[in-house]
């Protein structure tokens, strides 16, 4: 079972770098996407955003990837997809993005709990 949520955790961070990459390139694309205005103002804070995605998404991965245990990084990268979900809703239900929007909100919403969940399925035993 292990091996299956390592898998979904995985694919998921290399989701969140693609997505992450595609709107510092695009930001207006992915804002078309999900209904947003496109002005040159949101389009600029979209691509800092899709920075900190990707970022956040490869850290994921070296986190999983890494032979040390990794703990905090895994923690704050749920803590963003947690936050990321938060922010999406409310913008959604302040009429900043479409109702198309809600499918990014769920998906953070569940990856942020399946990182944590993996988080917590990490069994590290330090030695002093």
């Amino acid at each position: 079972m292990k091996i299956s949520i390592r898998l979904l955790v995985i694919l998921i961070s290399a989701v969140t770098v693609f997505s992450g990459i595609l709107q510092v390139v695009r930001p207006e694309f992915v804002l078309g996407i999900i209904g947003a205005e496109t002005t040159d103002t949101a389009a600029h804070f979209f691509a800092i955003i899709g920075m900190f995605m990707a970022l956040f998404g490869a850290m994921m991965l070296h986190a999983v990837y890494s032979s040390y245990p990794n703990q905090a990084a895994i923690l704050y990268a749920s803590l963003q997809k947690l936050g990321a979900a938060l922010a999406v809703g409310l913008g959604v239900i302040s009429g900043i993005f479409s109702f198309v929007a809600i499918g990014v909100a769920v998906f953070d919403l569940f990856s942020g709990l399946l990182f944590l969940y993996y988080l917590q399925s990490q069994k590290v035993y330090e030695v002093y």
